[in-house]
């Protein structure tokens, strides 16, 4: 279904301020549909057809009445047979009320059409449209409430409504059905419904509110004295102890540029406040969770480190290296989302450090690896980073350890060649004539349904015969299982495509992990 902006634009020639103001009507006017009981449909005249045709730009049902029509008609395109009460707002500039045959639906319908102006011309036409009453006498609420949308609709024609001032309808913003205040020009009260009352009561106020100012019933005038002065609409919270909160509304009434009274809509909104608390509550101590992981994981890290110096045998001190590496990557995942809270977290803000952390524990000068990182991940699943971080660790310590061993410098290779990954010149942000021996590369790419990621050196490249599945090594074992099981993720490992014939010919892995529908992609 095309939506406002487009039907406006490509129907009707209608664009910027008048369109906004369009918007600005289809908006706000939920309550004017409850106000009068009936359904609202907005025409937009058709470009080049002088007002003879007219395209349904925006459509609302009331939630105080049952709907007349159960069809969508926002698209639909109408002439001035169908509908010439239409046509006569439009050319005339007035509001016009009559009854009108629609085909296929109710029959005759009472319709109302009210001229929508912009800065003194009509762009549209707003119609009410309801089954005509028969003889059934309207209650006090049904007159003053159809009393109040005859306002508003003539404030439609003036101009004045929708009010220029954004203050955009939030899911929370009370309709009419929630409970409505019509005050007078003072701001006293001459009409309060039933439901209006029952919110009053919440707030402590049993008085009869009819005849009184808000501040005379004990509350804040705030709300309706600043709508008053702006012109416009303006939303407020009254809270009453920890347990009752009731949200305010105030739309005033405009005759010439004056407020001659105001609706005040009022909601009761405790039971949505008292899940916001447990909500941030909940929040608050899921981040406190993550924090005291992440504090018990560095002490496990610590007292690793502890036992590995107490250990004579280099190979027991390496594997407790890299233990020590795969906890602190984890821990990293768990300091992020201490910060970030939620199910999702900024992988940049884990992937930047975790290649320091590694870099600074691998690289010595007896092997100076430089390390490179490009691309971004964007935000990732905590399900997905916390496996993925593991796995990245073990491929920058595997390329460290196996691509670059002890005296590789003496196989008779540049540093400008061992600093390329693409074969020709120094490229990327190794640097030519940079004083390593070689270069690890990480890439990363999201795009929202997938996160690829890649690995790659200009190292001495994998032995004769190599195959990831036949490895034995524990950290390919590790990448394997958690790439496999934990992420439903590929990885396929191989020389390097762009440094065929090289004596060099340096490792590529690639690792490929669907991210579902939804993924947030970087930006």
């Amino acid at each position: 279904m095309a939506a406002l902006a487009e039907l406006a634009r490509t129907h009707g020639g209608i664009e910027g301020p008048a369109l906004a103001h369009l918007h600005r009507l289809v908006a706000s006017w939920g309550p004017l549909a409850d106000l009068c009981f009936a359904d609202l449909l907005l025409f937009v005249p058709l470009a080049g057809c002088d007002g003879t045709a007219f395209v349904v730009a925006g459509q609302v049902r009331p939630t105080t009445n049952q709907t007349v029509y159960r069809s969508d008609f926002v698209g639909a395109e109408v002439d001035h047979r169908e509908r010439p009460v239409v046509a006569r707002a439009l050319h005339d500039g007035q509001i016009v009320e009559e009854e009108v045959e629609v085909a296929g639906e109710r029959g005759r319908l009472q319709v109302l059409a009210i001229p929508v102006r912009w800065d003194g011309s009509v762009v549209a036409v707003c119609t009410r449209e309801t089954v005509p009453s028969l003889g059934r006498q309207p209650g006090e609420l049904e007159r003053t409430y159809v009393s109040v949308f005859h306002r508003f609709a003539a404030m439609i024609a003036d101009g004045t409504f929708p009010f220029a001032v954004e203050d955009a309808e939030t899911e929370e913003a009370p309709r009419v059905g929630d409970g409505a205040l019509v005050l007078d020009g003072d701001g006293r009260v001459v009409y309060a419904s039933p439901n209006a009352v029952s919110a009053l009561h919440r707030l402590g106020v049993h008085a009869n509110a009819e005849g009184e100012r808000l501040g005379d019933l004990g509350l804040e005038e705030v709300v309706v004295q600043t709508a008053f002065a702006i012109g416009g609409p303006v939303t407020e919270e009254i809270e009453r102890g920890d347990d009752i909160t009731v949200l305010l509304r105030c739309l005033p009434l405009l005759e010439r540029g004056r407020a001659t009274g105001a609706l005040l809509l009022l909601r009761d909104i405790s039971e949505l406040r008292r899940r916001d608390r447990m909500l941030v509550s909940l929040d608050v101590s899921i981040r406190e969770i993550h924090h005291r992981v992440k504090n018990n994981l560095q002490t496990i890290s610590s007292l690793l480190r502890l036992q590995g110096r107490r250990l004579r045998s280099q190979e027991a001190k390496e594997a407790i290296e890299e233990s020590v590496r795969r906890i602190r990557s984890i821990a990293l995942v768990h300091e992020t989302l201490s910060h970030e809270g939620g199910g999702d977290v900024p992988f940049d803000d884990i992937v930047r450090p975790l290649v320091r952390m590694v870099e600074e524990s691998l690289v010595s000068s007896e092997r100076p690896v430089r390390f490179v990182l490009e691309g971004s991940p964007g935000l990732l699943a905590a399900r997905v980073a916390t496996p993925l971080a593991v796995v990245l660790t073990e491929l920058l310590q595997n390329a460290a350890d196996h691509a670059f061993p002890t005296g590789a410098s003496a196989m008779g290779t540049s540093p400008t060649e061992a600093c390329s990954l693409s074969g020709g010149g120094a490229t990327g942000e190794c640097g030519a004539g940079a004083p390593a021996i070689g270069c690890v590369k990480v890439e990363l790419d999201n795009d929202g349904s997938q996160l690829v990621l890649r690995v790659s050196d200009d190292g001495v490249g994998l032995p004769s015969g190599f195959a990831l599945e036949a490895a034995t090594g524990l950290g390919l074992s590790i990448v394997r299982s958690l790439v496999t099981t934990q992420i439903d993720g590929t990885i396929t490992m191989g020389a390097h495509p762009e440094r065929a014939g090289h004596e060099r010919p340096g490792t590529l892995v690639e690792v490929r992990v669907p991210l579902g529908i939804g993924a947030a992609p970087p930006g």
